[in-house]
């Protein structure tokens, strides 16, 4: 078998590569699903092909825009930037849709040709187009910024969500209104959508709900107190909830191979690695979903040596296996418990991490620090010590040193006097066991047609015992040889296999995972909360994944503190205004309310996906506060009041952002219920985003008018907005002192 440490490097990177392709192949079909999605749910509202076709243009022109931001910025195409690719499928169209919805709005109840129903259409959402754009672009920034393999993905996702964000606006402020111009058909005024049929049917329900909603929502703003009091409420809980997430790093993925360490007793000879090895083999082959398996002696991820080995389990593609039960971790869990029987050796399945540079295996790395000078034998104890406390923990799993333990050697004593007395130097000492025990290149020669390379070691028979050892001579000064046994001895001593030091100290590893249920970030914490159990002068830190995921956690405060910030200059800028933004920013935890409900609800954690799910929703969650609050902001410029103002805001808004929800909705679906290579991160990332957006469209549209009416109320205005406003009223433009309609052939 191969024994080099540079065939684990071939078949992890063959075997990496084939979970890549597939992935992203997979992820393709995702996308390919949500843009069909999106095309249904835009047909559904609009019910005109003419409609729905302006806004699915933009989907392959927004996204080919996005790879050539990539291009120029030197990311590539990898599962990280195709996950960004489906989530801003639904984001992209949203810009298109309200322009559309607002075109054809105009031409149905004013009779208006595309060409002036356009013009006007862009007059009124125009500065909502801006407002939104500014919005979920400022919010992504901020990802750009952070440093380390967390860094690394966000860059990721900020480059592809602020690259189609930005080109979809381009879009609807541009292709967008010409090709309502030129495509769309002139109808009459008061033309409606089908009476009869499914679609009359979905009409009148819609109208039926549009209508209770508007009641409702005259009840609700009467109420202001008793829904404040419920928000607060709201954001207590979200805090709640957010505080008993469980936490991790990534999700861990079934990536179609399982790696087995193999690690017999210190002194075991190759011959006995080799019989272990072998009934791995046999146990492993047998199991349905294995495909192949490649054994490597001498080399594990504890160390190298005769009593370390290492197999690659190939599994079969994933649409030939069936569910869980057949996936990887599921066969890492099957042989651990069938080969924990097997005697002298102790046989370690392992999931590879999704990230390959940041470990060996899925779990935790801890280190185990000397920090006191106390000594080798005194940091052994606190290991085992440690590990002792670690297998009565009900919240870990697997925990082992991660390392070779000490083993006998023999140590040759030399008498120094002796030697120097027979004329025997160090370096021909050094030099005749080197040879005869390892071994030593002499030179090549030809063969035929064949370059031989010759190289010199004593023979097996000659090199068993110490005795052998003493046995083999050595040249003295003058040429003659002097055996060994004349001027050295030979003891047997118990030493360290290995030299381990983290960040300068004298450390023992230790690998483990978190029991059946529970969160690494559990896990993580138990481990902290045993280590400070152990005698002073001891210390520990984390390395790897583990310790990417305490920074992850460490800067998500700082990530969600600054997309806020950065959300609320450029809306105050935007607006030249302290109390408009402050109405948006509020929308933002009714949006965290369903990430958060949504990840416990499927048993998922906060981890790095939770996160930029989050960052997405506070995007989303504003972006329909802005829908409302910029036509209400226009409306109370015009005269109205706050309460009429945002009341009539909504009326207008609520189709659009229903529609635009449920294309966002339906266009990450795909990611919620994936399957196959990558389907866990795919997972994690639709099932918060989702969450959230159902949450944040059912609450908003009732919080949104609640928020303008308090805020409108408590803030006046400055003086000089105040001018502004009256010289408003005075000599308004056109487009502002046409009425606003409210619906289908209703009028303001």
């Amino acid at each position: 078998m191969p024994s080099t440490p540079s065939v684990i490097i071939a078949v992890t990177a063959r075997l990496d590569s084939r979970f890549v392709d597939i992935s992203i192949g997979k992820v393709v079909e995702t996308l390919l699903e949500a843009v069909v999605l999106v095309f249904l749910v835009m047909f559904l509202f609009l019910q005109n092909w003419r409609f729905t076709l302006i806004p699915t243009i933009v989907v392959p022109v927004a996204l080919l825009g996005t790879f050539g931001v990539l291009l120029v910025l030197g990311f590539s195409i990898n599962v990280l930037t195709m996950f960004g690719m489906v989530l801003v499928v639904g984001i992209v169209v949203d810009d298109a849709i309200v322009v559309v919805e607002n075109v054809e709005r105009i031409m149905s109840e004013e009779g208006l040709s595309p060409r002036e129903a356009t013009r006007k259409a862009m007059g009124q959402i125009s500065g909502a187009i801006i407002g939104v754009t500014v919005v979920l672009i400022s919010v992504f920034v901020p990802l750009a910024f952070f440093t380390g393999a967390v860094g690394n993905i966000y860059r990721q996702f900020s480059a592809v969500m602020t690259a189609s964000i930005a080109f979809s606006a381009f879009m609807a402020l541009s292709l967008t209104p010409a090709l309502c111009a030129t495509l769309l058909k002139q109808v009459e005024a008061g033309h409606a959508h089908a009476k009869t049929g499914f679609y009359g049917w979905f009409n009148r329900g819609f109208a039926s709900t549009a209508k209770r909603y508007e009641g409702f929502l005259v009840r609700l703003l009467n109420r202001t107190g008793r829904m404040l009091l419920v928000y607060v409420a709201i954001v207590a809980g979200v805090g709640w909830l957010t505080y008993r997430l469980p936490t991790s790093f990534l999700p861990n993925e079934d990536q179609g191979y399982i790696l087995v360490n193999i690690q017999l007793p210190p002194g075991a000879t190759a011959n006995r690695t080799l019989q272990v090895m072998q009934q791995v083999e046999g146990f492993v082959l047998k199991q349905p979903e294995v495909r192949s398996m490649v054994g490597v002696l001498g080399f594990n991820f504890s160390g190298q040596g005769q009593n370390s080995a290492l197999a690659f389990v190939t599994l079969k593609d994933w649409d030939e296996r069936k569910g869980e039960a057949q996936s990887a971790q599921a066969l890492a869990r099957r042989t651990f418990g069938a080969l924990m029987g097997v005697k002298d050796a102790f046989i370690f399945p392992l999931s590879p991490p999704p990230i390959p540079e940041l470990g060996s295996a899925t779990g935790f790395a801890f280190r185990l620090q000397d920090r006191g000078g106390n000594g080798r034998e005194a940091l052994i104890a606190a290991r085992n010590q440690l590990l002792g406390m670690a297998s009565q923990s009900k919240l870990l799993a697997g925990v082992r040193p991660d390392g070779l333990e000490d083993a006998p050697q023999l140590q040759l004593v030399i008498d120094r006097d002796k030697a120097s007395a027979l004329g025997v130097g160090f370096e021909a000492i050094n030099a005749t066991i080197s040879t005869a025990i390892g071994s030593a290149y002499v030179n090549d020669f030809q063969s035929g047609e064949r370059l031989q390379r010759v190289v010199v070691q004593a023979d097996a028979q000659a090199r068993m015992q110490p005795e052998d050892l003493l046995r083999l001579t050595a040249p003295n000064s003058k040429g003659q040889p002097v055996p060994l046994a004349t001027f050295a001895t030979t003891r047997w001593v118990t030493g360290a296999m290995q030299s381990i030091r983290y960040n300068g100290y004298p450390t023992m590893r230790i690998a483990g995972d978190a029991a059946p249920g529970v969160s690494t970030g559990e896990a993580m914490a138990e481990m902290e909360r045993l280590a400070g159990q152990l005698p002073p002068g001891f210390g520990f830190e984390w390395t790897g994944q583990s310790r990417e995921e305490r920074l992850a956690g460490a800067t998500a405060v700082l990530l969600f503190g600054f997309s806020l910030l950065a959300v609320f200059l450029c809306l105050a800028a935007l607006y030249e205004s302290w109390s408009i933004p402050l109405a948006v920013i509020l929308v933002v935890p009714l949006g965290v309310l369903g990430v958060v409900l949504a990840t416990m609800g499927r048993g998922f954690s906060n981890d790095v996906y939770f996160k930029i799910g989050l960052i997405t929703i506070i995007g989303l969650s504003a972006k329909n506060a802005v829908l409302i609050i910029e036509f209400a902001k226009d409306l109370q410029a015009q005269g109205r009041t706050a309460l009429q103002a945002v009341l009539e805001a909504a009326h207008l808004r609520f189709r659009p952002i229903v529609m635009t929800s449920m294309a966002f909705v339906l266009g990450v679906l795909p990611l919620a219920i994936a399957s196959g290579a990558g389907s866990a991160s795919q997972r994690s990332i639709g099932t918060g985003v989702m969450g959230g957006m159902v949450s944040a469209v059912t609450l908003s549209v009732l919080f949104v008018p609640v928020f303008f009416v308090v805020v409108r109320r408590l803030f006046k205005g400055s003086e000089r907005q105040r001018r502004f406003y009256a010289h408003e009223l005075e000599d308004p433009p056109a487009a502002a002192a046409a009425p606003v309609a409210k619906g289908h052939g209703e009028q303001a």
